[in-house]
Order: C-alpha cells, then sequence, then structure tokens
C-alpha cells in the first residue's frame, strides 16, 4: 500500500518592513518650541528670538538634512529601506522656508522713519510705560561749550544761577515688564563728559538697542555757555542765553527766545519759533512752518519751506533762497508772511530782490528800489516813498499804488492785456493785442519799469483806502502743465 505524503504549501514571500519614521521634524518643532518658551518665560525677549530665527533660520534646514543623511547611512548598513520626508515634513519645509524669507525681508527693513510716522512722535501702542527720573550736576567750565545729543525726546535749555551744569532726566520706556524695564533704565543713563572745555550729553536712548526709550532733558547751564544741540525726535528750547546756538532738529518744534548772541538751526521736517535774538540768525534744511521775530541782525534761509514763513520786525537784511522762491530785502520794520500760494508784507525797506513764481504778492508800504519777477499770481504793490520800481510778471495782473504826488517816469508794456491809470500826464495806448505805456509824472523822477504777458497793468494814486488782498480776488487759470507745487 503506497504511503501519501503530504508537501507543505509554500510560505507566503516576506514583505519588507515598514521604514522607521524620521525623527528631523520632530527635532526642529522641539528647537522652535524651545526657543518660544525661553521668550514667554522671559528668559528671552521676543524681539530677540525674531532677530535670530530671522538670521539663523536656514541652519534648521541644514539640521533636518543633516539628520536625514544620518538615518539613509544607518539604512543602507542595516540593509534597510530608509525613510522619505513624507507629507508632514514638506509642509513643515515649505513653512520654514516662506516664514523664514519673509522674516529676513523684514529683518532688513528700516522700522524708525515707519514707526515715527505711524505713531506721529509719540508712544508706541504696545507694552505699558514706565517712568524714571534722575538728576546730573556738576561744574561747568568757564567759556565752555555744551554739546547735547537726543535720539528721542525733548531737550529744555535755560539759565542756571551758579556755574554748575544742573540736567533733570525725565525718562519713559515701554516694556512688558517692570524688570525688563529696569534693566534698559540702567543701559540708558545719561552720559555726560567733560573734555577740556567741552562738555557732552548723551542721552544715550539707543543704549538698550531699539527698546523704545524716550528721554527728556531740561538742563540749566551758565548764560554764556555756548550750545550745540541735536535732536532726531523731540522737541527743542533754548531761553535766556549769552552765547552762539547751534541746533539741529529732525521731527520736532524748536523754539528759542531770548538769545543775546548768533543762531544756527539745521532743520528736516521740523517746525521753528525764533524771537528776540540780538544777532544773525542762519536756518537751512527743509522745515515745516518757521517763524522769526524781533531780530536786531540778519536772517539767512536757504532750504525749502514746506507750510509757511513769517517774519516780523528784522533790523538787518533778509536773504531767503528755496527751489522756487529767491528774495533778498533790506529790513523788515512790519511783516512778511509767505505760504505756498501766497506772499504778503507790510513795511519792507528796500532794496527789495524778489524772483518767485506761482503766487500773489501783496505788498504794503515799500520803500526805495524794487526788483520783482513772478509768473502765475498777481502783484500788487503799495509805495510809501518810490524808489526805482522794476516788475515783471505773466498770467497774473499788476498793480502799483504810488503817491499822488510823488515824481516817476514810467515805461510799461502788457501783452494780451491792457494799460490803466489815473496820471493825466501818461501816454497810455491800448489795442487788440496788448498796451503800453509811458511818460512822466510831477516832473520824473525814478524810473518804473512794468512789464506784463497775459495780465494788465494798473498804475494808480494811492487814496489811503486799504485795498482788498489779491488772494480774495479771483486767481487767473493755472498752466496746465505746470505740476502743483508745495514748497515756498
Amino acid at each position: 500500500m503506497a504511503s501519501t505524503i503530504q508537501t507543505p504549501p509554500p510560505s507566503p514571500p516576506m514583505r519588507p518592513g515598514r521604514p522607521p519614521r524620521s525623527f528631523a521634524g520632530p527635532v526642529v518643532l522641539i528647537i522652535i518650541g524651545v526657543l518660544g518658551l525661553l521668550s514667554t518665560m522671559g528668559v528671552l525677549e521676543l524681539e530677540q528670538v525674531f532677530t535670530w530665527f530671522a538670521h539663523f533660520w536656514p541652519a534648521l534646514l541644514i539640521l533636518w538634512g543633516i539628520i536625514k543623511l544620518i538615518e539613509y547611512q544607518q539604512a543602507s548598513r542595516s540593509g534597510a529601506r530608509s525613510g522619505g520626508i513624507g507629507a508632514g515634513g514638506v509642509f513643515l519645509i515649505i513653512f520654514l522656508v516662506v516664514v523664514g524669507l519673509a522674516s529676513t525681508s523684514l529683518s532688513r527693513v528700516n522700522w524708525e522713519p515707519i514707526r515715527r510716522g505711524f505713531n506721529n512722535g509719540g508712544e508706541p501702542f504696545w507694552g505699558h510705560r514706565y517712568n524714571f527720573t534722575d538728576d546730573i550736576q556738576q561744574a561747568f567750565p568757564a567759556g565752555g561749550t555744551l554739546k547735547v545729543t537726543n535720539e528721542h525726546g525733548a531737550v529744555n535749555v535755560n539759565a542756571s544761577d551758579d556755574d554748575q551744569i544742573h540736567v533733570a532726566v525725565h525718562k519713559r520706556i515701554s516694556a512688558d515688564r517692570q524688570d525688563q524695564a529696569d534693566r534698559w533704565d540702567k543701559q540708558t543713563r545719561p552720559q555726560l563728559t567733560v573734555s577740556g572745555l567741552t562738555v557732552a550729553l548723551d542721552a544715550n536712548t539707543k543704549g538698550a538697542g531699539d527698546h523704545w526709550v524716550n528721554t527728556d532733558l531740561d538742563v540749566s547751564l551758565p548764560r554764556k555757555a555756548v550750545i550745540t544741540i541735536s535732536s532726531r525726535q523731540g522737541d527743542i528750547s533754548v531761553m535766556g542765553r549769552d552765547g552762539n546756538a547751534t541746533v539741529t532738529s529732525q521731527d520736532g518744534d524748536v523754539s528759542i527766545t531770548d538769545l543775546n548772541a548768533g543762531l544756527t538751526l539745521s532743520l528736516e521736517g521740523s517746525s521753528a519759533r525764533i524771537s528776540q535774538v540780538s544777532s544773525d540768525v542762519a536756518i537751512q534744511g527743509r522745515a515745516k512752518d518757521v517763524s522769526i521775530e524781533d531780530v536786531k541782525g540778519a536772517v539767512r534761509l536757504d532750504g525749502d519751506f514746506r507750510e509757511s514763513l513769517k517774519l516780523s520786525r528784522i533790523a538787518k537784511s533778509v536773504s531767503f533762497k528755496t527751489s522756487r522762491t529767491e528774495m533778498d530785502i533790506n529790513k523788515v520794520d512790519g511783516y512778511l508772511n509767505l505760504d505756498s500760494g501766497d506772499l504778503e508784507a507790510t513795511g519792507i525797506s528796500g532794496p527789495l530782490r524778489l524772483k518767485t513764481r506761482s503766487k500773489d504778492i501783496m505788498l504794503n508800504g515799500v520803500t526805495n528800489d524794487v526788483r520783482l519777477t513772478n509768473e502765475n499770481g498777481a502783484v500788487e504793490i503799495h509805495v510809501t516813498k518810490l524808489g526805482p520800481l522794476d516788475v515783471s510778471n505773466s498770467r497774473g495782473d499788476i498793480r502799483v499804488y504810488v503817491p499822488a504826488k510823488a515824481g516817476f517816469q514810467l515805461q510799461a508794456q502788457a501783452q494780451d492785456g491792457e494799460i490803466q491809470t489815473d496820471f493825466g500826464s501818461l501816454k497810455i495806448e491800448n489795442g487788440d493785442r496788448g498796451g503800453s505805456g509811458s511818460g512822466s509824472v510831477n516832473g520824473g523822477g525814478p524810473r518804473m519799469v512794468l512789464n506784463n504777458e497775459h495780465g494788465s497793468i494798473e498804475v494808480r494814486p494811492e487814496t489811503g483806502v486799504p485795498t482788498p488782498p489779491v488772494p480774495n480776488e479771483p486767481k487767473p487759470p493755472r498752466v496746465h502743465d505746470t505740476p502743483a507745487e508745495t514748497e515756498n
């Protein structure tokens, strides 16, 4: 009997083992989590963590790659299959690259001008405010010079009653906690140093890096000391000085009064109020509105004045030069107001030299020599004491009022306009293309030359009745291809 031998069925093929999961992703997440935890615990500052990430985020990708390389080599030695990156890993890499590139770009932006514009020079909206005060006092060298530097905060300078320099410090710090504010207060203590006859006072608001610190300095020192002040964001006030003053201001208001010496200002986006100065005043830069009164010396202004300029009682010459207006005046006994579209003055002593455009000009009580050039605006001049008068204008009327008994010689030409006068001795001819005028009045005298293109000319005797200001009258149309201007 034959025996039956059963053959065992073939065993199924062994399925390859599942590759082990990579620990590259968890390591990267652990590093990010640790940094976040240290930031929330106050061990590291959030700004510091952001700065580190913005500069060193590619190191996380390098670490990821090193871990994957080690895992691949281990799998090759054991004959196992190496695991891939996986969908989660791909998402994490894309997230790191996108956030890292954005962080790097943001870290390279100069946020200070944006922050100043957003806060309009005020305090930031984040963090708590902590106040600190301090007092500094020491001897001030006779005949010395004080140099003050303040990046963020006001500077007030007054006269002291002794030969000491006194500094009252008022500081505001924006921070999340008191210990942060205390640490930044120590790092931003104002520094007062003496080198020979030079005393340097530094508010040191950048001593704690980019943290928001505002330090106001109230300084008292001998009246005769020369002062130099530099401020990037903050108001400046100087009162009661016998030494020269030099002030550099950015984005602040400057007030100078009772200065028995010379003054030099450099302004960038700042306004200035100047009064009671016994010597010369020089202002340059790009200013907002400037007011100057009661100056016994000369005034020189060079730059752009975007809002207004007001002058009152300037005993000596005034020189004014911008991209749009050039003006030289012998002195201002009354006042002069200048803005983007108008120039009005009363009590001006010539010689007067004025070259401008796109302004309506009203001059009252003008004496002596006048040379004026304008376009795109009306010109009206009331002469108290007649001297040589030369006016050239275009696209705007010219009106000249002189004393009824004044003698002068007229030469006038109006293109596309007419000439009118109340002086019967003048010869006036008006036609379709314009008008002309010539002749002598009251036996002749100073020469009056008036030229106008696309506008009329009037020469009248002064009646003593105030004439309505030019700005209230209809203005001639502007030339369409002339861009709008805002500077003076």
